[in-house]
């Protein structure tokens, strides 16, 4: 399958684009938890970055630097970032600490993410500095940290001179199934996808685009900051994390900015419809959503329907509901539903679909994900990395102007995942009609009497039982006392369901998974909300959770008191302070 021709790119760097943003009248609006707003022109968001990246010179920090930044969705995320691409640095987002309950989880694989990232500067601020202290003391070698608070209010830096092929981002993989990657993407990989995203949008001057998702991730940081900021237009932001805590406000932002463009994952879509409060819909208007991006993790039909049915009293079109594909190592989309595609779906069945020895039969309803973006091509591939004729399953493989470069100095890696011009997704999927159906990860396959499955044919039974949270469950293989794997089921229980009625509870998962499937789960485990490991995206983690499983840690958060982060909070200080003093923190 092929695309479009690739469109000429908008502007040759992040820095170019900035530039001519400064010229335009909208800007980037951010919403807090109360819906009070904070508005910055592009023009005040390019004279911020030109200060911040004066502030990051006058820090040692040099054109080619990597520059670690975390921040939460606030005006100083936009200062650092864009303040390094001004100076001709490579930013680094990793994502805040926002789930106390994971702290020590989050330390270490923070500190993992700036040791391999290679990054000189550690740029935080505000909640996210008082609890990264020891992240940074961990990282070999040390490195310095610079308060966000910090960055503005000095001389602009000089401009630098940038080249399309210099390194522009280095952006961590979600590590769904293995630890996360450094995916680092030059210029030209960046404005080549942003260029096809926007020759498909076909954006106006009355688009507003709405975002809830993570600045440290490709669909938030891509596909809407730096989308918003090319072609240019408004940008509405809010804070991830208070899209969980009241998920109304997205859509409540939508209406009262006229929203046109937005996007999620299924969980997003399935979590506003279940848990936005009716009274916070009152007076919803948003007939103005024209494009629904549903993208990074397995689309699931049965979710866009419920979110359309919900929201189709407050003037949603349907039509405007559209599945995508990408990853980070293509730097985001790889396919794409144009818009007003109506929702097109397939069951997964086995003689028609299933790749010889590859899928058992599964009754799955599997949504297409689109043709390809301009400028991309994809190859369905067997085993024997063969081109698979339509309609059978193999491995996904996309070549790309966006394709990363490299995983960052993991030499053995990016040889396996790029391969002549070519990216192995490690996602398994088919071709039907000139069309993409993604079927899962080739690595979260669940062997059942010699028979592979995918964990979705499972997880997917399980949206109607009571009593479980939405969305909050894994199918994973596990060998019994023969050896043999058989089907594990780990769910999570609803919030406030109490522990007595577990074994009412796994029958009933049993029950649903078996009728639907054919096959009965040698296992089914009841866990408190929270215990499975999710990426900093959101998307759930299975190996991760087969791995804690085995070494017996599957275990629920657990907050820390008062006491213990006060007493976080002050290590964290005393190692900042000496990084930013030069005194030594080990």
């Amino acid at each position: 399958m092929r695309g479009p021709p690739a469109p000429p790119p908008l502007h040759a760097t992040v820095a170019d684009a900035l530039r001519a943003a400064a010229g335009h009248g909208s800007g980037v609006t951010f919403v807090d938890l109360r819906e009070r707003e904070t508005a910055l022109g592009w023009a005040e968001v390019a004279r911020r970055a030109g200060e911040a990246a004066g502030a990051l010179s006058r820090a040692g920090v040099r054109p080619g630097d990597q520059v670690a930044i975390v921040l939460r969705t606030e005006p100083a995320f936009l200062d650092a970032f864009l303040g390094a691409a001004v100076l001709g640095a490579v930013p680094v987002p990793l994502y805040p600490p926002v789930r106390l309950g994971r702290l020590e989880e989050w330390t270490a694989a923070t500190a993992r993410m700036i040791e391999v990232s290679g990054a000189r500067l550690v740029v935080s601020g505000g909640a996210s500095a008082r609890l990264l202290g020891e992240a940074v003391a961990r990282a070999r070698p040390p490195l310095g940290w610079l308060a966000a608070e910090r960055l503005l209010g000095g001389p602009p830096a000089p401009p630098r001179a940038v080249r399309p092929e210099d390194l522009a981002l280095v952006q961590f993989s979600s590590g769904s199934t293995v630890d996360p990657k450094p995916v680092a993407l030059t210029h030209r990989a960046l404005t080549a996808q942003i260029a096809s995203l926007v020759a498909l949008v076909r954006p106006t001057s009355a688009d507003v685009l709405v975002s809830w998702l993570p600045l440290y991730h490709d669909m938030g940081l891509i596909g809407c900051l730096l989308g918003a900021l090319s072609y240019p237009g408004p940008l509405v932001l809010l804070p991830p994390e208070h899209f969980l805590a009241r998920p109304s406000l997205w859509l409540r932002a939508i209406s009262r900015h006229r929203g046109t463009i937005s996007a999620a994952p299924s969980f997003g879509y399935s979590y506003a419809a279940e848990r936005a409060p009716a009274a916070d819909l009152d007076g919803l208007d948003l007939s103005s959503w024209r494009i629904a991006l549903d993208g990074a993790e397995p689309v699931s039909p049965l979710v866009l329907r419920r979110f359309a049915d919900r929201l189709a009293p407050h003037g949603l079109d349907p039509r405007g509901l559209l599945p995508v594909y990408g990853l980070s190592e293509a730097a985001l989309a790889v396919s794409f539903c144009p818009p007003r595609w109506p929702l097109r779906t397939v069951r997964a069945d086995a003689r028609r679909l299933a790749a010889e020895g590859l899928l058992a039969p599964g009754e799955r309803e599997i949504a297409s994900v689109g043709v390809p973006v301009p400028g991309v091509e994809v190859e369905v591939r067997g085993a024997r990395g063969e081109p698979l004729p339509p309609g059978r399953v193999g491995r996904i493989h996309v070549r790309s102007p966006s394709l990363m470069r490299e995983y960052l100095g993991q030499q053995a890696a990016t040889a396996a995942a790029l391969r002549g011009g070519w990216l192995d997704t490690g996602d398994l999927g088919f071709e039907q009609d000139g069309e993409l159906y993604v079927h899962g990860r080739a690595k979260d396959l669940v062997v059942v009497r010699g028979a592979n499955h995918a964990p979705e044919e499972f997880e997917g039974c399980l949206a109607g039982v009571a009593g479980l949270r939405p969305g909050c469950a894994v199918a994973i293989g596990q060998p019994g006392p023969s050896g043999e794997e058989g089907l594990w089921i780990l769910a999570e229980r609803a919030a406030g369901a109490g522990g007595e009625e577990e074994a009412d509870l796994a029958e009933e998962v049993r029950r649903a998974v078996t009728e639907r499937t054919g096959v009965a789960p040698a296992e089914v485990r009841i866990l408190a909300p929270g215990t499975l490991p999710r990426t900093s995206s959101g998307k759930l983690r299975r190996g991760e959770a087969r791995r804690r499983l085995e070494a017996g840690a599957l275990l629920p958060p657990s907050r820390p008191g008062a006491l213990a982060l006060l007493g976080r909070a002050a290590r964290s200080a005393l190692v900042l302070r000496r990084l930013r003093t030069g005194e030594p923190h080990g």
